[in-house]
Protein backbone atom coordinates (compact mmCIF):
# COMPACT_ATOMS: atom_id res chain seq x y z
CA UNK A 1 0.00 0.00 0.00
CA UNK A 2 1.47 3.22 -0.79
CA UNK A 3 1.29 6.45 0.33
CA UNK A 4 -1.52 7.35 -2.47
CA UNK A 5 -3.02 4.68 -1.29
CA UNK A 6 -3.29 5.83 2.37
CA UNK A 7 -4.19 9.05 1.91
CA UNK A 8 -6.82 8.64 -0.56
CA UNK A 9 -8.14 5.91 2.61
CA UNK A 10 -7.82 8.85 5.10
CA UNK A 11 -9.50 11.31 2.66
CA UNK A 12 -12.63 8.61 2.78
CA UNK A 13 -12.96 7.98 6.43
CA UNK A 14 -12.83 12.15 6.96
CA UNK A 15 -15.38 13.30 4.48
CA UNK A 16 -17.68 10.14 5.50
CA UNK A 17 -17.36 11.11 9.24
CA UNK A 18 -18.36 14.74 7.91
CA UNK A 19 -21.24 14.04 5.85
CA UNK A 20 -22.84 11.61 9.33
CA UNK A 21 -21.57 14.65 11.48
CA UNK A 22 -23.43 17.09 9.87
CA UNK A 23 -26.32 14.63 9.44
CA UNK A 24 -26.77 14.76 13.57
CA UNK A 25 -25.66 17.86 13.58
CA UNK A 26 -28.67 19.05 11.08
CA UNK A 27 -31.29 16.71 13.33
CA UNK A 28 -30.10 18.43 16.43
CA UNK A 29 -30.56 21.88 15.24
CA UNK A 30 -34.42 20.90 13.70
CA UNK A 31 -34.98 19.69 16.91
CA UNK A 32 -34.50 22.54 18.71
CA UNK A 33 -35.86 24.95 16.27
CA UNK A 34 -32.65 26.51 15.45
CA UNK A 35 -30.88 28.09 12.53
CA UNK A 36 -30.69 24.51 10.01
CA UNK A 37 -27.49 23.50 7.48
CA UNK A 38 -28.47 23.63 3.93
CA UNK A 39 -29.49 21.34 1.97
CA UNK A 40 -26.63 21.90 -0.54
CA UNK A 41 -24.05 21.92 2.92
CA UNK A 42 -25.40 18.71 3.04
CA UNK A 43 -25.22 16.76 -0.39
CA UNK A 44 -21.75 18.62 -0.79
CA UNK A 45 -19.77 15.69 0.95
CA UNK A 46 -21.79 12.92 -0.36
CA UNK A 47 -21.08 14.24 -3.84
CA UNK A 48 -17.14 13.82 -3.04
CA UNK A 49 -17.81 9.89 -2.13
CA UNK A 50 -18.76 10.68 1.50
CA UNK A 51 -22.75 9.40 0.28
CA UNK A 52 -22.05 5.49 2.02
CA UNK A 53 -21.55 8.24 5.95
CA UNK A 54 -24.53 10.65 5.19
CA UNK A 55 -26.96 7.19 3.82
CA UNK A 56 -25.41 6.27 7.58
CA UNK A 57 -26.38 9.41 9.19
CA UNK A 58 -29.55 9.76 7.47
CA UNK A 59 -31.10 6.52 8.69
CA UNK A 60 -28.59 6.85 12.60
CA UNK A 61 -30.79 9.71 13.34
CA UNK A 62 -33.26 9.57 11.63
CA UNK A 63 -33.23 12.57 9.39
CA UNK A 64 -34.41 13.59 6.15
CA UNK A 65 -35.61 9.88 5.62
CA UNK A 66 -38.89 11.27 4.54
CA UNK A 67 -37.79 13.80 1.68
CA UNK A 68 -37.17 11.95 -2.18
CA UNK A 69 -33.96 13.47 -3.01
CA UNK A 70 -32.34 12.10 0.19
CA UNK A 71 -33.93 8.81 0.27
CA UNK A 72 -33.23 8.08 -2.90
CA UNK A 73 -30.38 9.73 -4.09
CA UNK A 74 -27.91 9.07 -0.91
CA UNK A 75 -28.58 5.66 -1.06
CA UNK A 76 -27.83 5.56 -5.16
CA UNK A 77 -24.88 7.33 -4.49
CA UNK A 78 -23.33 5.58 -1.83
CA UNK A 79 -24.38 2.17 -4.09
CA UNK A 80 -22.25 4.30 -6.95
CA UNK A 81 -19.06 5.01 -5.19
CA UNK A 82 -19.14 1.84 -3.72
CA UNK A 83 -19.14 0.02 -6.96
CA UNK A 84 -16.68 2.53 -8.04
CA UNK A 85 -14.30 1.78 -5.17
CA UNK A 86 -14.79 -2.15 -5.98
CA UNK A 87 -13.78 -1.58 -9.61
CA UNK A 88 -10.89 0.37 -8.99
CA UNK A 89 -9.61 -2.31 -6.36
CA UNK A 90 -10.19 -4.87 -8.53
CA UNK A 91 -9.24 -3.62 -11.95
CA UNK A 92 -6.29 -1.17 -11.04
Amino acid sequence: MGVYDILFAAYLVFVNFAAFSLMGADKRRAEKGEWRISERALFLPALLFGAVGGTAGMYVFRHKTKHLKFAVLFPLLAAAQIAAGVFVFIWI
